[in-house]
């Protein structure tokens, strides 16, 4: 008897939840698993094994998620709100800084585990400012400029909490998804334009007094050919071109990758992991990562669309601005177009707190998915059951204007 009853509850799972949503972010992450087995077989530490146990604890989350109506998971918004901000905060305190990375972001945890809280605030942060978006669209003040106030309030708390830990990189994909959010919300162009002219005229302060060594030389190593930059700040990058390079059309073969073997590339396996496929899997490995994306990026939008309410629509939202973001910078930096700013290429790269919190997103997806359709078979219900009423004869009053208007008989109630 339990056994037909959780084939059935499956059933009616599938049913209703979006299958094809949840085979593209398995597939991916079975991909990315694939190339950290291969990139892992040189080196003492066993990435795959924590990456295998952080999928298999998102993917169990996100489908008690899915479960769960969004909207109800947005009405607790002050609970993720507080668990994001106490995380943060406890960073500061007990936080410490991991293998390869210039920044105190990493809390350590019972057996030697290590966790990023900045991975489990993004998705707070979808929530918290999904129902901020809907709130302020349901009473008519997104247009507002207090109401837009609030909304860089709500954003810049994250951004600057992390940057203050040193993880610019974090704060950078938070900054872009309140661009994206806002813009895809309706928040009126002309905020963002003063945005960005703020943004480019603050550069040169930026550059001058607020970017240290260490970050300019980033920068300069993207349009330099000076030795002494490209064996240092640069050589990640070069390294990791000359791999996918080496790859041609068809690639050296999985667990064949000459470079990968020797460790060719500082890090691979985690914000470089898409140099891997480049020389092991060649073009065609790299295009079924962009295919497997362009497709998780297109589902995601279409469910925005389909979304029955701003709130659901913000939650997709967000979690599109998240992989959109995080994508387009990780790539940037792997293809030596954007400078090195450690961040993880979505369901690929190795990082226990990065893939089991990106399923987290998944879950809320998929939430709006499958409960979109009970307001909708709702409202059918009663219009195909309620039998229409007679409509009540408001009586007529004199005023001393004749042929005036009534405004407590409505507009189209004429008082003679």
């Amino acid at each position: 008897m339990v056994i037909e009853k959780i084939i059935t509850g499956l059933k009616g799972f599938c049913r209703k939840t979006d299958v094809i949503y949840w085979v593209l972010t398995l597939t991916a992450s079975i991909y990315g698993c694939a190339l950290i087995a291969s990139q892992q077989r040189a080196g003492e530490v066993n990435f795959l094994r924590t990456q295998i146990i952080a999928i298999v604890i998102g993917y169990a989350a996100a489908i008690i998620i899915a479960w769960v109506d969004y909207r109800l998971i947005a009405k607790c918004w002050w609970v993720f709100a507080g668990i994001a901000l106490a995380l943060t905060m406890a960073v500061f305190f007990i936080g410490m800084r991991v293998a390869g990375t210039d920044d105190v972001g990493w809390i350590r945890l019972p057996g030697g585990l290590t966790f990023q809280p900045s991975e489990l605030t993004k998705i707070c942060f979808i929530i918290t400012f999904s129902a901020h978006l809907a709130f302020l669209e349901d009473r008519d003040r997104l247009h507002s400029f207090i109401g837009v106030m609030t909304l860089v309030i709500h954003a810049a708390i994250p951004v600057t909490l992390i940057h203050l830990q040193g993880d610019d990189g974090a704060a950078l994909v938070f900054g872009c998804m309140f661009l994206i959010m806002t813009f895809a919300a309706g928040v009126q162009m002309r905020y963002f334009i003063v945005f960005f002219i703020c943004t480019a005229a603050a550069i040169p302060i930026l550059w001058s007094h607020f970017m240290n060594s260490d970050q300019k030389s980033r920068v300069t190593v993207l349009f330099s050919n000076d030795d002494e930059l490209m064996r240092t700040y640069g050589w990640q990058q070069y390294q990791g071109k000359v791999s996918i390079a080496s790859g041609g059309m068809t690639g050296k073969g999985l667990f064949e990758g000459p470079r990968v073997e020797r460790e060719m590339v500082p890090y691979q396996e985690n914000d470089f992991i898409f140099t891997v496929a480049g020389e092991e899997l060649g073009f065609i490995g790299c295009a079924a990562i962009l295919l497997l994306f362009v497709l998780l990026l297109f589902i995601t939008l279409i469910n925005a669309i389909r979304a029955t309410d701003p709130l659901g629509r913000n939650i997709c939202i967000g979690y599109f601005a998240l992989l959109a973001t995080q994508i387009t910078i990780n790539l940037g930096m792997v293809l030596g177009l954007l400078p090195v700013v450690g961040i993880t290429l979505p369901f690929f790269s190795s990082g226990g707190s990065s893939a089991a919190c990106l399923y987290l997103g998944v879950g809320l997806v998929e939430s709006v998915y499958m409960h979109r359709a009970d307001k909708n078979e709702h409202h059918i219900k009663i219009d195909l059951k309620k039998k229409p009423r007679r409509k009540k004869q408001l009586k007529r009053r004199k005023i001393k204007s004749t042929g005036a208007y009534d405004k407590a008989l409505g507009p189209q109630k004429r008082v003679f």
